[in-house]
């Protein structure tokens, strides 16, 4: 059991020692990202069943093919889990004190992003074996930070903006906050499920994008971090 959570828990360590070292400004305290962590894990269990209730929908419907798969990916499996993961955000951390600055918006949302993806790679661990820690440290739990970096950035964006009174803009930063990682979400989950070929490479290269795309956002961000 110890292999198992050190092969699911590590990359989620090292990808949130990183977010953490690039909050160079003022770091968060380390109470408030253990809870976040944890409401992460927690942001599972509405996401089981809101995608079991999608899931119950579309069966009965009877969608079939391509898009089945659409629908699927990006609104069941990616609205479920993205919405899941950004409640636990908010209550966890809207009202902190500690949360005072834009790039604390990013660490938030990766800090709860990355308690989601640990909890799953344990039980995709001990479901499938270890032979799949190795795809999912490098994909799928960089993908769900990745989703946490944006979810974050614009959830930063909000409470900047809800401080300032600028309610249409909170509020186009929320809508962002949740959309824009159910569209990479539900992309990443649509290439790696379709069986031609040629969506293997279609998933191989949006993963490399991603990657960088994030790299560079993080980078700007932190650069760009400011009170509120």
């Amino acid at each position: 059991m110890r292999i198992v959570l050190i092969a699911a828990l590590l990359p989620c360590v090292l990808l949130g020692y990183y977010i953490f070292r690039k909050d160079s400004v003022e770091s968060e305290p380390s109470g408030l990202l253990v809870k976040l962590f944890l409401l992460g894990c927690l942001s599972t269990i509405p996401a089981v069943i809101l995608e079991s209730i999608g899931m119950y929908i579309l069966g009965a419907i009877g969608l079939t093919g391509t898009l089945l798969v659409v629908i699927e990916n990006f609104l069941v499996v990616g609205v479920a889990e993205e919405f899941s993961k950004r409640f636990m955000l908010r209550i966890g951390s809207w009202n902190d004190p500690a949360f005072n600055y834009l790039f604390d918006g990013v660490v938030y949302g990766v800090f709860v992003a990355l308690g989601f993806a640990g909890l799953e790679n344990i039980g995709y661990i001990m479901g499938f074996g270890l032979e799949v820690a190795p795809i999912r440290g490098l994909a799928a739990i960089p993908l769900h930070a990745i989703c946490g970096l944006f979810m974050g950035h614009f959830y930063g964006l909000e409470k900047a903006y809800t401080r300032y009174g600028y309610a249409d803009a909170a509020r186009k930063s929320r809508f962002l906050s949740l959309w824009i990682p159910v569209l990479i979400h539900g992309f990443y989950d649509f290439a790696a499920s379709m069986e031609a070929d040629v969506y293997l490479y279609v998933w191989i290269g949006f993963v490399i994008v991603m990657d960088i795309l994030a790299i560079r956002m993080v980078r700007k961000y932190a650069a760009g971090d400011q009170a509120f």
